[in-house]
């Protein structure tokens, strides 16, 4: 795990102090008064001036960052920059290129991930697409361990399997759902859980949690589990219940049912218990919906 933090205390900041000391040595500066100007060392001047500080190419050969430096060069030789003056200049340009930019390839090249993750990533905004992601990618995990760790969940799977998925908040196709892939199943009285949680491969479930958000539901997490009377009813004690049409398009079904329903409003419609009972060639099932796939989750356990 590489933070941007260190790709620029390890890669840029030796780079421009030491295209800084070069620059400040050739305007007739002592290597006092470049230690005095970048608040280092002499004898980190020495090893700049020596060329034993290794300089980033990349970062030596970006116009902006040699604008930067001939800026503040001159505006220290000339005195018209102060020392923090110049350490704003460079702050400034630091976090222009953190934004997907310069630092932001760096970064990536460091760590991967972040450019197989396929989505906008901004280090200094809370809200970012890949922190939402890694969010919800966090709380299947979560809701996975809730169930695999209880006791008797394996008699809830359906035969069709069982899965746990949550959305974004502004999902609007699977691709916006992470679940498991494949599914759940019962092997000899337990949960086997076939991969890591992504996004996009729960086509069933997802289906249901989207058209019950299309149709004002506010949940973001979703369980299925076999159908019984009695499961419903237990669930009917703490959630809105609705039933849905199995013989029609599940998502046409799951809209209408949830849009004729009485829902209470805001948060509250976030824990819904949809159901169907079975057609010909199609198993009854239950729908556990809930805030975050940890608290559908939790609701299926309580059952246990």
């Amino acid at each position: 795990m590489k933070f941007i933090e260190e790709v620029v205390v390890d890669e840029f900041l030796p780079t421009v102090r030491s295209m800084l000391a070069e620059d400040l040595r050739d305007r007739g500066f002592t290597q006092r008064e470049v230690a005095d100007a970048l608040g280092i060392s002499q004898s980190a001047v020495s090893k700049y001036a020596h060329g034993d500080v290794a300089r980033h190419e990349r970062i030596v050969a970006d116009e902006r960052v040699r604008d930067l430096v001939d800026r503040v060069g001159e505006g220290l030789a000339a005195g018209d920059l102060s020392p923090v003056a110049a350490l704003v200049e460079i702050e400034v340009l630091i976090r222009r290129l953190e934004e997907g930019d310069l630092l932001a390839e760096l970064h990536e090249e460091a760590m991967p991930a972040l450019a197989d993750a396929d989505v906008e990533f901004s280090v200094h905004d809370p809200d970012s697409g890949l922190r939402e992601r890694e969010r919800v990618l966090g709380s299947v995990r979560r809701g996975l361990r809730t169930l695999t760790n209880a006791s008797g969940f394996a008699a809830l799977i359906p035969n069709v399997g069982a899965n746990v998925a949550e959305c974004l908040d502004d999902a609007r196709t699977i691709d916006d759902v992470a679940a498991v892939p494949g599914r759940l199943v019962d092997v000899k009285g337990r949960a086997m859980v076939p991969g890591e949680p992504e996004f996009g491969v729960s086509e069933h479930v997802a289906t249901v949690l989207l058209a019950a958000r299309e149709a004002g539901a506010t949940a973001r997490g979703a369980v299925n589990v076999r159908y019984d009377p009695d499961t419903v009813e237990a669930l009917a004690e703490s959630h809105s219940t609705v039933e849905f049409d199995a013989e029609r398009p599940t998502r046409e079904a799951v809209a209408a049912a949830v849009a004729a329903a009485d829902l209470p409003p805001g948060e509250e419609a976030g824990a819904l218990v949809l159901y169907q009972t079975g057609a010909v060639g199609v198993e009854p099932i239950v729908y556990v919906l809930a805030p975050t796939a940890a608290d559908a989750a939790r609701a299926v356990r309580d059952l246990l």
